[in-house]
């Protein structure tokens, strides 16, 4: 937040093309240190680590990191940038926060509960059960506010969409775990730490996130060949699990 109120602050690109601040960095290096003095046993998969080069050894059990999802929306002043954390366990997000300091508000799940609380000041208040809801007959979609693609229109075109709203960062997950709207699809290119956190909370709040051929979306993926370690596929997120079969076979296909 204090590079987020310097006017003067830039950012660069990485080879994949990706902005970056140093709001990325120092934000990175902060949870690095507390991750290590909490749970040092547990290696940390962190976004600017891995850009580096720094890449812990496989394990069943890892943090994922993204010290600043949402960079352009950071870059653009508009708020809806998140920091991600998730704990993963053979495959699973089993424990997720999401903290967004301009809104003020942080999301979270751990031992099959998920919350959402107000923040001032640094400090949670009043922790508030949020839960998916049941679809209703016309649904609420969200969609990337950066990255919307023609292909997501067309398929969200299978369902009767109320209404659309974009969102950055992984503040659309909560969107859907908190019950504002039921289904996030998303084509195209995001890593596993874009993901983690919001999907292990939106699990936790009753919903489901699936691959192309309706498969929980997984985490820890090394050397596929076909992307980078770490690279999702594309995948839909559902705040009714329903949802997923009423999107037909394959649930990707336009």
């Amino acid at each position: 937040m204090a590079v987020y109120a310097d006017s003067t602050f830039g950012h660069r690109h990485k080879g994949d093309g990706s902005p970056v601040t140093e709001a990325d960095h120092r934000a990175e290096a902060v949870i690095l240190q507390a991750l290590a003095a909490k749970a040092g046993d547990i290696p940390v998969i962190a976004e600017e680590e891995v850009s580096a080069g720094r890449v812990p050894a496989a394990s069943e059990k890892f943090f994922l990191v993204d010290p600043l999802d949402g960079t352009r929306e950071f870059i653009n002043r508009n708020g809806e940038f998140t920091v991600n954390i998730a704990l993963v366990d053979r495959g699973i997000p089993v424990m997720g926060m999401i903290y967004a300091p301009a809104l003020g508000q942080v999301f979270a799940a751990v031992n099959g509960s998920a919350w959402r609380a107000d923040v001032d000041h640094g400090r949670a208040g009043e922790l508030r059960a949020i839960k998916a809801r049941p679809a209703p007959k016309r649904l609420a979609a969200v969609g990337s506010r950066s990255n919307c693609t023609d292909e997501t229109m067309a398929w969200l075109k299978r369902f009767d969409v109320e209404g659309f709203v974009s969102r950055g960062s992984s503040l659309k997950f909560c969107l859907v775990a908190c019950g504002e709207a039921d289904i996030y699809p998303r084509f195209g290119r995001t890593m596993e730490w874009d993901t983690a956190a919001g999907d292990a909370i939106l699990r936790a709040a009753g919903g489901v996130t699936t691959t192309i051929d309706g498969r929980p979306l997984g985490y820890g993926n090394r050397g596929s060949g076909a992307d980078a370690d770490f690279a999702n596929p594309s995948f839909v997120a559902f705040g009714d699990p329903s949802l997923r079969d009423a999107a037909g076979s394959p649930i990707l296909s336009p």
